[in-house]
């Protein structure tokens, strides 16, 4: 396959090459040329994976463009797996075209944070260049909350979650757009690669996803796999079970094995509160900050932070300092105060024992390379090159 670099290149240079050889200029080679470009365009619709940027959006969430109609509008999307349904209209609205067809069904969703309530139309959805879907189910968002600077969300999550959200068809599953890929050829193995990185911009295009498998140029080492756990809630979302996890070497967390989702449209890693405040008891000082919800911790705590382990399918996956706080330099963009020292790590709202006792979102991902593998029910983890980085308050 080919690499995210090469991809996000012609993703942006719609260029002819032939505009830029200036009059006169030798074209040797050129033939050449436009057969390597001709196969690389041919591969979009070969079957194999297919990787696009995604942006971090002002620190707390990844978005993709995705293209609906013929021609397509595009729209800044909200990659979510922690739901399933693919809508638009929260930012720039739904324009319909020839491909749009009406089901004469209403659409509705309710998030941990807002909601959206509209129409399901099929239409033409165009995730990578020659990377097209056909009668892809779409929500047009009509009335909504809490979608502020996107234009909707894209559902990677299992279809279940579709379960009961159309009217009056409420026992319908709505195909998702790994589900339909799969299905019109335009991937051979319905897995979806992430990649994450800590942003350095408000708004900076520094993410992959990869449709139909992964990118081994986005990741170090071995993937460590894990089945999607059977214990629910968690298993009807990319539920994984945490065997253990530790705070250093002496300060337990998660005692026993226990169940939890993965999910990139969580910004935070949340623990239950129970596992939380064993977590805030081992860093001196540490507080929750009332107005935000986040832990603050003090500035003479901060470089004894240690490491947050989460044993996963039999590796230890680790947030060093790093992972663990949120920059500085960050908290006006958050809207926190400017001279704390805010965490990413805080409690779930629930005690363990409940069937979904934690969260890995976002952040965790900003550290591991993340695999959502529907084709064997597992998720995978592997390290990449910011694992492990320096902390500078």
């Amino acid at each position: 396959m080919q690499s995210f670099s090469a991809l996000l290149c012609a993703v942006l240079l719609a260029i002819d090459p032939t505009s830029l050889v200036p009059p006169g200029s030798s074209l040797a080679g050129l033939p050449d040329a436009d057969r390597t470009r001709a196969a690389f365009l041919k591969s979009f619709a070969s079957g194999g994976p297919t990787t696009v940027p995604a942006s971090n959006l002002a620190y707390v969430q990844y978005t993709t463009s995705v293209g609906v109609g013929s021609p397509p509008t595009y729209y800044n999307l909200v990659v979510d797996t922690g739901s399933s349904n693919t809508f638009v209209g929260t930012g720039k609205t739904y324009v319909q075209t020839s491909t749009s067809i009406f089901t004469g069904e209403d659409v509705n969703v309710t998030y941990g944070s807002g909601y959206f309530s509209g129409l399901e139309y099929l239409d033409q959805v165009t995730l990578a260049p020659g990377f097209v879907i056909t009668n892809q189910s779409i929500g047009d968002a009509l009335s909504y909350a809490d979608f502020e600077g996107v234009d909707g969300i894209v559902g990677v999550g299992p279809v279940i979650l579709t379960e009961g959200t159309l009217s009056p068809s409420t026992n319908e599953l709505i195909p998702t757009v790994m589900n339909n890929a799969l299905s019109q050829g335009l991937i051979t193995e319905e897995i979806l690669g992430v990649s994450f990185a800590p942003a350095t911009s408000y708004n900076d295009t520094n993410g992959a996803l990869t449709y139909g498998g992964i990118d081994s140029s986005l990741y170090t080492g071995e993937i460590t796999y894990t089945p999607v756990t059977a214990t629910y809630p968690a298993g009807y979302y990319w539920g994984v079970n945490v065997t253990d996890a530790t705070y250093g070497s002496t300060t337990t967390v998660i005692p026993t094995s226990t169940a939890g989702i993965v999910d990139t449209g969580t910004t935070l890693v949340l623990l239950a509160d129970n596992f939380f405040e064993s977590y805030l008891r081992a860093i001196p000082g540490a507080k929750i900050d009332e107005s935000s919800g986040l832990m603050t911790v003090p500035e003479s705590s901060v470089s004894e932070i240690q490491p947050l382990n989460f044993t996963i399918g039999g590796t230890v996956f680790s947030l060093d300092a790093a992972a663990q706080l949120i920059p500085i330099d960050q908290n006006t963009a958050w809207g926190l105060s400017p001279n704390k020292q805010y965490g990413v790590v805080s409690y779930l709202g629930t005690n363990s024992g409940e069937g979904l006792d934690f969260i890995i979102g976002q952040k965790f991902m900003e550290k591991y390379y993340a695999i959502f593998d529907t084709d064997s029910n597992r998720v995978g983890f592997a390290y990449t090159e910011h694992t492990f980085t320096t902390y500078t308050p």
